[in-house]
């Protein structure tokens, strides 16, 4: 396998062996036809793709799975279908013994252009940049979607603080909304 990172999507597609190499390429031919304005990158060592600054998508090799990095949003909105997969927290581990569930792909890497293409309220702007990425990264982007959680929901989130939760109450109040209410257990 590798040694030293990859410097492009080609070379480290072609460190694989041709059939992992060909999933592989499959899969980056479906994230680039469902996000053509989207620019191709090497980051952490993984292929990617960029899209208005940000990257939507991670894709990578290992001995049995592809593995599709898309933040814990896109896993939250397609949970059902991923649901069959090996899961983390913002990722999902596609077999290479199964072909690629490349529409699921597709319908993916739509939903994190959507997301990137929905304007952000500026309420995040006094966060700190982890806050604002945890909260956007989970489909965070106005004070209205802020009001569907709880407090304890968002402090649950990476990135999210003790210190960010009077600025966000703050712009829950400017506009007449809260946290969604506790359940009592």
């Amino acid at each position: 396998m590798r040694t030293a990172p990859a410097k492009n999507v080609d070379e480290y597609i072609s460190t694989f062996p041709k059939e992992t190499a060909k999933l592989l390429q499959q899969v980056r031919s479906t994230v680039s036809k469902a996000a053509p304005k989207a620019e191709e990158t090497i980051s952490y060592g993984m292929p990617a793709f960029r899209y208005k600054g940000k990257i939507i998508v991670y894709f990578a090799a290992y001995k049995n799975h592809v593995g599709l990095y898309a933040t814990p949003a896109a896993h939250t909105a397609f949970e059902k279908e991923l649901s069959v997969y090996k899961q983390g927290k913002g990722s999902v581990q596609f077999p290479i013994d199964q072909p690629m569930p490349l529409d699921l792909i597709k319908r993916i890497v739509k939903f994190k252009v959507t997301q990137q293409d929905e304007p952000v309220d500026n309420f995040l702007a006094g966060l700190s940049a982890p806050a604002q990425r945890a909260l956007q990264n989970n489909g965070i982007k106005t004070v209205k979607d802020l009001s569907k959680f709880t407090e304890s929901e968002v402090l649950q989130l990476h990135g999210i603080g003790k210190t960010a939760i009077p600025l966000l109450q703050k712009a829950l109040k400017e506009k007449g909304l809260s946290f969604k209410t506790e359940k009592k257990q």
